[in-house]
């Protein structure tokens, strides 16, 4: 509660005539940078949402959506039927080595602000991998399935190899010596006048003295090409949106640390970018709400499409969706 705020325990064009239709697919620099973040967020995200609808629903039951997370809202502007999916059917997804090694960073990452100051070297960074991947497997047993065909090791080696590297480079863009970190992981939730309640975790959230703002990301992914940039930012000002209703306050850097690359991307907002962000979440909330009441989920292929794990239920790929287990609202004709 160091800044007054809960933080967490631990991203083809429609017909018109689709609800997904009033809103912009979003802009991706390419499957191969964004899938392990994407989803690694998507990890974190939905760890949080199956705990705010615990008290609600037991079982398989089926619930209406009810928030909308950077990751959610992003499904459903790549593909409303993977929205679905995800949310409504809650179909289970494999783990994959780039979500599970991003979800590892980040956690050693935060895990290196417990030490004081001139302790968080590079070495000690590296030296919590070992105990992060044990805590990950434990709390996330399914992740050990990653290697279960690996009985030597060997490529178990070269992942957290991996892991090591994108830990060693995150020194050479940040020197968390010279940082204090008002919160890590912190889960935010916010109700818009209109109703519609938005959530997510920030990696990092840093105050300066003279009470500015910034707001960090992690990601261990490659930066995109500046041409994609803005829909990069999509979940940064998300964010900056969700903080200026918490607090009033309009974040005074958003910052994306881009491991993969070593490269860092920063965007400065204003007051009216994060009313732009709010009216476009509240159209796309609109065709959420449409799609749910009449069944009507639409794929939109993409590239991204070779790394979904719902082909088998999508009719792009000769599959067929299980059957829609929300009441569909009865209209006059």
């Amino acid at each position: 509660m160091v800044w007054g705020m809960e933080t967490s325990t631990e991203g083809a064009a429609q017909p018109e005539s689709s609800p997904a239709a009033a809103v912009d697919p979003p802009v991706t620099a390419g499957p191969e940078a964004t899938a392990g973040d994407t989803a690694a967020q998507a990890v974190a995200e939905a760890a949080a949402e199956t705990a705010a609808v615990s008290d609600l629903v037991t079982g398989s039951t089926a619930i209406p959506p009810a928030s909308l997370s950077p990751s959610r809202a992003s499904d459903f502007m790549q593909c409303p039927l993977l929205y679905r999916f995800r949310v409504i059917d809650r179909l289970p997804e494999k783990p994959s080595e780039a979500a599970t090694r991003g979800t590892l960073v980040h956690a050693v990452l935060e895990r290196l602000f417990d030490a004081p100051a001139a302790e968080r070297t590079a070495p000690r960074a590296k030296s919590l991998i070992p105990g992060q991947w044990d805590r990950l497997r434990e709390t996330r047993p399914e992740v050990v399935e990653l290697f279960a065909d690996d009985p030597e090791g060997e490529r178990l080696a070269r992942w957290l190899g991996e892991a090591e590297r994108l830990v060693e480079r995150w020194f050479t863009l940040e020197d968390p010596s010279r940082l204090e970190p008002a919160e890590r992981e912190l889960f935010v939730e916010a109700e818009l006048e209109s109703g519609l309640r938005l959530r997510g975790i920030i990696d990092r959230v840093d105050v300066a003295p003279t009470g500015e703002v910034r707001i960090v990301d992690y990601k261990t992914g490659k930066a995109p090409r500046p041409e994609y940039s803005e829909g990069a930012l999509f979940q940064m000002k998300f964010y900056a949106l969700v903080v200026w209703r918490l607090k009033n306050v309009v974040p005074r850097r958003l910052q994306l640390v881009y491991l993969g690359s070593g490269e860092v991307l920063t965007y400065d907002p204003v007051l009216a970018d994060l009313e732009r962000v709010e009216r476009k979440l509240l159209a796309l909330w609109e065709a959420i709400r449409l799609a749910t009441e009449t069944g009507d989920w639409r794929p939109r292929p993409t590239k991204l499409c070779g790394w979904c794990d719902h082909q088998a239920h999508c009719p792009e790929f000769g599959g067929t969706p299980p059957p829609y287990p929300l009441p569909l609202k009865v209209t006059d004709r």
